[in-house]
């Protein structure tokens, strides 16, 4: 199997970055990154996607009944928000001169990255 790779994927976004939804029902709405999920190259995005889970009573949930959580977005449909120029931006990366990486906004080539 040529072009078979180890099933995880790399990620232009990371939690708590602000994201753009290019495409499906939420497009055009930015929200905070909760979770990257590298496996499935997917993204949860706080309160976008919102899907509908019917769960039983249980221990944790003692009433049981109908629960709403963010589903999964794939990556390829987000786009990063640069924090400085507040526009959905692609992101590249720029080594230091101490040796770090960092990503950087293509529009305005501020750094993304906080620290």
């Amino acid at each position: 199997m040529s072009g078979f790779s180890s099933g995880v994927v790399r990620a232009h976004v990371r939690k708590d970055d602000t994201v753009l939804v290019r495409r499906g029902r939420d497009r055009g709405k930015t929200g905070k990154v909760l979770a990257v999920l590298l496996k499935t190259g997917q993204v949860l995005v706080e309160k976008l996607n919102l899907v509908k889970r019917h769960t039983k009573p249980s221990a944790q949930n003692k009433q049981g009944g109908i629960i709403e959580k963010e589903g999964p977005i794939a990556l390829s449909n987000v786009m990063l928000v640069c924090p400085k120029c507040n526009k959905a931006a692609r992101s590249g990366k720029k080594v230091l001169a101490s040796g770090g990486r960092v990503r950087v906004c293509k529009n305005c080539g501020e750094t993304i990255d906080r620290g």
